[in-house]
């Protein structure tokens, strides 16, 4: 070494008067190795040697990936870095050589720390009496990339990115010690599958999409070069942009050094710059929005599953670190949708009313004995635009409000923080469930006035829909006529707290004021309109909730996939509070009534659907017994209707399928259905388990006991 580089160092020690800093870039200098080795490695030893291990084991974030239910087709991705992890073996070597002769042409020959590099800087920037020139080796990269994509706090990543000295011996020493424990192979693959190539590109893969929708493996030596001359400065050298002069330069630039490496011939490197940059643009999805056209109405589900995902414990202690688990763990998730059972629902909700109408008729359809949803459709176009969207129907809302039709990403049908719609009559299966699991029979008779005046609820008294259902009652015919002084008085021998911990119990919650209130312990043995369905619940809720019932009392949470896996491609698991290892995948599912209850509920549950009861009469009519020929097999289910008609719902099962529809104003609950639009939910229930059940074996429901008949 000459002595320049000595006077150069003398001439600026009168202006590094810092000490540390001065000491550090002298005997970077002079002596390279001795910064990392003599003041560096005692300044930072014990500050380094973990996280140095820490690297060897940790990856880039990495994007996750929504799947059909076949597992193959990509709905959509969710990342904040798009990136996903590829082998070396998985990459052309042009990529590899273009970028090392780009970023550290003696790579292969220094052990992380390039002494003859850190002396040319040194030079250079103490000409330009500033920083003009790094001496930052793939490994050094490497480490300072590693430590800002692995870092949680604030703190850790400005202490992984901050312009100090210190900041750059820690590295140094770092990069030693990672070449120590990695190979160059391993460090190179890491390399490439961290770095920033813009576009929102992170590692090679994505760059590779995104600029020339191709994989690494398929890249040429004038692509790789055009890629490998990005990370340097991805905005300057885009070329993406109109003028390619500078993305040109640069790539030409790396050419000639892959050309002086030995890694391209002159000849090669001379005909590969005459060549223009030619691009093939990729928008790589992201998010539900995002989801192609032909699955567009997925995106509901979709919504769903990014709102079951942040509730998950598995996948962190809070809603914001499951949702960057998400957008950086390198998941694979198949969405439980069923394609034919998804198809039906979507052609039968209200293809009277479409898109354009205020009123959302929208259904869930979910699997007893799993809760996996098997659909989820409404009348309503998933979609973040919503310029053309109309006034909303709220007097009370502002003129710039905007109805939520024809798009919208609101969570309609449940899954989300919104509560719901008043779910009416359909509520009536709770008190009876719970009667039933509490001893009594299906035959428990009252003598159902027209007005009932409860003594148990202070003299509340409502009325039946018809004076035709004033006589005497059975839970069969009860249920099947919707006979509302006959469940006020069996809520009553029950006890209205037993019916509302079981409607919890399957997965219900109250999600407004006026709910929570009336289900407090204080007040909840006095919710006597409870069983007429005053309160708002989703059709999610209410298709798990039956689907229970079908599942002879064994409810399973509602869950919208079938299979998460982790980047290493085993399945994502997590440990219960008793120490059991459970697939995050898997159903939950919990004995909540006996068998006999629900089989005996299913029983009176046949009545209203014009089906035949295994064991009793439904006494001569019911609320919707166009159901039965409609499905064509034994189906259970009830009606239910608000006041004045302001929403109007279905919920009915087979042995094989929960469905749950409905019909409302979301924007504006006082803004009637109506009695001629009631039927809509009805027949969208039962026109899709029909056409999702179609071609299958017909399953009979199992009777209850002799009893539990009574």
């Amino acid at each position: 070494m000459s002595n320049r580089p000595l006077a150069a160092a003398g001439r600026l020690v009168p202006l590094l008067r810092a000490g540390l800093i001065a000491g550090i870039v002298i005997a970077a200098a002079a002596y390279p190795l001795a910064a990392v080795t003599g003041l560096g490695a005692k300044a930072t030893a014990h500050a380094v040697e973990h996280k140095t291990k820490l690297l060897t084991t940790a990856l880039p974030a990495e994007t996750s990936y929504l799947y059909a239910p076949d597992g193959k087709t990509v709905l959509t991705m969710f990342y904040e870095e798009y990136r996903q992890y590829t082998k070396l073996s998985d990459m052309s070597p042009n990529i590899q050589q273009a970028i090392v002769a780009a970023e550290d042409s003696r790579f292969y020959q220094h052990h992380g720390v390039d002494p003859k590099g850190v002396a040319r800087a040194f030079v250079a920037n103490a000409r330009s009496s500033g920083v003009s020139q790094g001496a930052s080796t793939l490994t050094m990269q490497y480490v300072r990339m590693a430590l800002r994509d692995s870092a949680v706090t604030p703190k850790e990543v400005q202490e992984a990115t901050q312009q100090t000295s210190l900041r750059k011996v820690k590295e140094m020493r770092m990069a030693l010690d990672l070449e120590k424990e990695m190979s160059k192979e391993q460090i190179l693959e890491r390399y490439l599958n961290s770095a920033y190539f813009g576009h929102r590109a992170y590692g090679i893969y994505a760059a590779s999409e995104i600029f020339f929708s191709k994989t690494p493996k398929d890249l040429t030596p004038v692509e790789a070069a055009t890629l490998a001359g990005l990370v340097k400065s991805p905005s300057e050298y885009d070329p993406a942009d109109s003028d390619q002069k500078d993305a040109t330069g640069r790539r030409n630039y790396v050419l000639d050094r892959m050309s002086q490496l030995g890694y391209l011939s002159p000849d090669s490197a001379t005909a590969a710059k005459t060549e223009p940059i030619r691009l093939k643009l990729t928008n790589p999805p992201n998010d539900c929005a995002s989801i192609p056209e032909k699955y567009q109405s997925w995106g509901f589900a979709c919504d769903y599953l990014k709102n079951w995902w942040s509730t998950q414990p598995a996948f962190g202690a809070n809603r914001l670190e499951r949702m960057d688990k998400l957008r950086r763990g390198g998941y694979r998730v198949v969405l439980s949708i069923d394609p034919k059972i998804q198809e039906a629902a979507e052609k039968n909700v209200s293809a009277k009313e479409g898109t354009g109408s205020p009123f959302a008729n929208g259904i869930v359809v979910s699997e007893p004995g799993t809760g996996r949803v098997k659909a989820m459709a409404v009348n309503r176009t998933y979609s973040l635009d919503l310029s053309e969207n109309p006034q909303s129907s709220n007097p009370e809302a502002g003129p710039k409000v905007k109805a939520n039709y024809p798009n919208t990403v609101a969570p309609l049908l449940g899954g989300g923080d919104l509560p719901g719609y008043q779910a009416g009559s359909t509520f009536k299966m709770f008190p009876m469930l719970a009667a039933l699991d509490s001893g009594m029979t299906l035959s428990t008779s009252f003598n159902a006035p027209y007005r009932y005046k409860s003594a148990v609820y202070d003299g509340w008294a409502p009325s039946n829909a018809s004076a035709a259902m004033t006589g005497q009652q059975t839970m069969w015919s009860g249920f099947g006529k919707s006979v509302n002084t006959y469940f006020v008085w069996l809520e009553e021998k029950v006890g209205a707290d037993r019916a509302v911990r079981l409607a919890e119990q399957l997965g219900l919650r109250w999600r407004t004021d006026v709910d929570r209130d009336q289900a407090s312990p204080t007040k909840v043995k006095k919710w006597g309109a409870f069983t007429l369905g005053v309160s708002d619940a989703t059709p999610l809720e209410m298709a798990n909730a039956y689907a229970a019932v079908a599942a002879d009392g064994r409810y399973c949470e509602a869950i919208p996939v079938s299979a998460i896996m982790n980047r290493d491609g085993t399945p994502a698991a997590y440990v219960t509070p008793a120490g059991i290892q459970r697939e995050v995948a898997k159903p939950r599912c919990r004995q909540v009534v006996s068998a006999d209850a629900a089989r005996a509920a299913t029983d009176a549950a046949r009545c209203p659907t014009g089906d035949t009861p295994a064991r009793g009469g439904c006494g001569g009519w019911s609320t919707a017994d166009s159901v039965r020929g409609t499905v064509g097999r034994p189906v259970a289910g009830k009606t239910g209707t608000t006041d004045s008609t302001r929403s109007a719902w279905f919920v009915g099962y087979t042995p094989e399928l929960a469905a749950a529809s409905f019909i409302s104003d979301p924007d504006n609950p006082f803004n009637a259905v109506g009695d001629g639009q009631s039927q809509i939910p009805v027949a969208a229930v039962a026109q899709t388990l029909r056409d999702g059940l179609k071609g299958q074996p017909t399953r009979q429901f199992t009777p209850p006991s002799e009893a539990i008949v009574g």
